[in-house]
């Protein structure tokens, strides 16, 4: 670990007022969900340990001691016995090892490229004698050779990450599908070698290589979208201020690392800059977007006293703040953890075709050893007897099992492309098909998302006019568009939480809250700004956020499809009821927060529903990283769409029902594939053990079988969407 000694890890714990420590450290080799529970489990059984959390996505493992108590070195020497390595937690260095394994893998991928065609050349000439067209032995032998020199090297070295995956899993009692490949590679050279050297008729070097070369291109793409999926709690905590205006005694400003950053410290926050942590007002008043935490475009005005939250927007006036919480501690910390977890959970999904490994591989494995030292018992001698378990495990390949559901995904995946429907792995559409209760957020999804001035007073529109040109809020903005280019007002003056003043033609005006314009007005629920010249009437500007056309008839579409729907939403209950109305939904939340959103959906899970969430904003990532499945449309942030599944370009709600309609058909086609991937090996098994099937019809009975695999899935192009 780096060039510090066990003891000089102490100096890297950081401890609270209370005395309690935290070390963070970077774990390296961990791959699954048992590994993390091992890790977690591990570390908190150590004396002095309160916890041990450990990120599973970003590699990271924080260790909680208790109050002067916890040995580091301690932490470092049983994650060496659990057979993972440590240092100490670098992002940087994290990001190097995300892109270390990245690279290896694309290296074995052209290894295993260049060794499949490469091979290939001197195989072929050795095919020549299936049309009649035969090579003399020595000739044939050469070429085997040749083939050998090639293939060999390219496939151990290129196979090296299914043969580490498939002893890790051996070491833990288990068998997934890296150990079948593995085996099924590593005796087809051997059978190969033994051919050869004996001057067999077949050998089949090309094959072993090319095989590994099929199953890294789906390995690698499978790396590439975690490595995508990874970054959506990293965008979250992106957005945070990186430095925060800290006021020393006298007043003065000296700008900081937000890491830094106590809890009590006094802050400044200028307008158009984001709240570096969560803190009190104390001084000063200002309207704030919390579109990050409530995900609605409507600006809240705020005073002292008010809490404010990590990543809010200060829109218009300077505010003094106390700060409540560390930067890790915050609002958008808690979300992007919230987030992490949820990639945890989805992380720990175990396939259907490694469900179906558990059972396939021992059988198969028992049965090829029992080929063998029956057939030797029986008089066969070792070569026939090993050529015979080699036919065993080369007909029963796990390709076609393999195959039966990545060759339904990928064409499923096609076909929701060409519709503008992005799907982000395989698994995402196998949980899709499982769905039985949808949750949608209102703003941006069921509605555009943004504000439209819905008062028709042409007259009324031009004289607010100058004084919306000369605001950045998103209500003045709003009525600026819908007048065109103009004038604007003179002497403009901005109060902060209120509105603007300025002068039209002489006369001064006011565009802003109705208590700004001496409006005695009742909480209407609905967003409005109020405009008026000084001694005049006042006039009311009234907005709202347009539902989406197609928006009521996904809803019907997924009912329907047997679906319950609900709405999740951070508004006022008034705006949320009246888009609830207008889509037909009966049951809806709102004023909900990030992580009230995402414990609604967990304990929908809880329940035993199987969410499927559809969101757009930075309030929706950590309830999208939690659902069984989840969707955002294109225009949703960066965050959202990495946490997302799927990603509908168009933004139309009816992409919800259509990805839906072809997951389930998609799961249909994989099922029937595991079906045929089944009778076809109760059939090729016992025909190779009684010697029916030599070395070569076993490869080319597989290869067929992974046809008629890849056929069936190709059916999804022309029916998914009617199912």
């Amino acid at each position: 670990m780096s060039d510090l000694s066990l003891s000089d890890l102490g100096a890297f714990v950081s401890r609270d007022d209370d005395g309690a420590g935290r070390l963070e450290l970077l774990v390296q080799g961990a791959r699954c969900a048992g590994c993390m529970s091992k890790i977690e489990k591990g570390v908190a059984a150590l004396p002095g340990v309160t916890a041990g959390r450990f990120n599973l996505t970003t590699g990271k493992l924080s260790v909680t001691f208790a109050r002067g108590l916890g040995d580091p070195g301690l932490v470092m020497r049983q994650l060496e016995s659990l057979g993972y390595r440590a240092s100490l937690f670098d992002p940087a260095a994290a990001r190097a090892q995300e892109d270390r394994e990245g690279k290896d893998l694309a290296l074995a991928l052209g290894v295993a490229a260049f060794g499949a065609g490469n091979a290939m050349m001197f195989t072929v000439p050795t095919w020549a004698g299936l049309f009649g067209q035969e090579l003399s032995p020595a000739t044939r032998e050469l070429m085997y050779w040749l083939s050998a020199l090639v293939a060999t090297p390219c496939a151990l070295f290129a196979g090296m990450t299914f043969f580490r995956s498939a002893w890790a899993s051996l070491k833990r009692r288990q068998a997934n599908m890296d150990v079948p490949i593995s085996i099924g590679v590593l005796l087809t050279l051997a059978v190969s070698f033994s051919e050869t050297l004996q001057h067999g008729a077949h050998a089949y070097f090309d094959a072993a290589v090319t095989l590994v070369f099929l199953l890294l291109i789906g390995r690698y793409l499978d790396h590439k979208l975690r490595l995508r999926a990874r970054s959506a709690a990293r965008d979250l905590l992106a957005l945070q201020a990186p430095v925060a205006m800290r006021l020393d005694e006298a007043g003065r400003e000296h700008g900081v690392p937000v890491g830094e950053i106590a809890v009590g410290d006094r802050l400044a926050v200028a307008p158009g800059d984001r709240i570096p942590v969560d803190a009190e007002l104390e001084t000063g008043v200002s309207d704030i977007d919390n579109a990050m935490i409530t995900g609605e475009s409507a600006s809240v005005a705020v005073g002292p006293g008010d809490r404010l939250h990590a990543g809010a927007l200060n829109l218009s006036g300077r505010l003094i703040l106390r700060a409540s919480a560390r930067s890790e501690d915050s609002t958008v910390a808690a979300i992007a953890r919230l987030m992490e977890a949820g990639a945890q959970a989805r992380g720990a999904y175990v396939r259907l075709a490694d469900k179906a490994a558990a059972l396939y591989v021992p059988i198969v494995h028992i049965l090829a050893v029992a080929t063998f030292l029956g057939g030797w018992w029986l008089g066969l001698g070792p070569r026939v007897a090993l050529l015979r378990a080699a036919a065993v495990l080369i007909v029963t390949c796990p390709c076609a099992l393999g195959l039966a559901v990545p060759a339904v995904q990928v064409t499923a995946t096609g076909r929701l492309f060409r519709k503008g429907i992005l799907v982000k792995s395989g698994a995402a559409l196998e949980r899709l098909a499982e769905v039985d209760h949808v949750v949608f957020d209102k703003t941006g999804v069921l509605t555009e998302g943004r504000p439209v001035l819905v008062t028709d007073v042409p007259a009324l529109i031009h004289m607010a006019a100058p004084l919306a040109r000369a605001s950045r809020h998103p209500l003045a903005r709003a009525v600026a568009d819908r007048a065109g280019a103009g004038p604007t007002a003179e002497a403009v003056t901005e109060v902060p939480g209120m509105g603007v003043e300025g002068t039209i033609d002489g006369r001064r005006a006011r565009l802003g809250r109705a208590s700004f314009l001496g409006v005695d007005q009742g909480a209407s629920g609905q967003t409005e700004l109020w405009f008026g010249f000084e001694g005049e009437s006042r006039f009311r500007l009234a907005f709202e956020d347009v539902v989406r056309p197609q928006a009521a008839e996904a809803v019907a579409a997924l009912r329907k499809l047997g679906l319950s729907v609900e709405i999740f939403s951070g508004d006022l209950a008034g705006p949320v009821a009246e888009v609830a109305d207008a889509v037909g939904v009966d049951r809806w939340r709102a004023g909900m927060t990030p992580i009230e959103k995402a414990g609604a959906v967990a304990a929908l899970k809880a329940e035993g529903r199987k969410v499927l969430m559809i969101g757009d904003g930075l309030n929706d990532a950590a309830a999208l990283s939690s659902a069984h499945a989840s969707m955002a449309p294109g225009s949703a942030v960066d965050a959202s769409q990495n946490a997302a599944d799927l990603v509908f370009t168009s933004g139309d709600p009816l992409a919800a029902p259509l990805a839906i309609r072809v997951a389930r058909a998609a799961r249909v086609r994989a099922l029937e594939n595991f079906g045929f991937s089944a009778l076809y090996n109760a059939i090729a098994a016992p025909a190779a053990v009684l010697g029916l099937v030599n070395p070569l019809l076993a490869a080319v009975a597989m290869s067929g079988s992974s046809l008629i695999v890849t056929l069936n899935a190709l059916r999804m192009a022309f029916e998914g969407d009617r199912r």
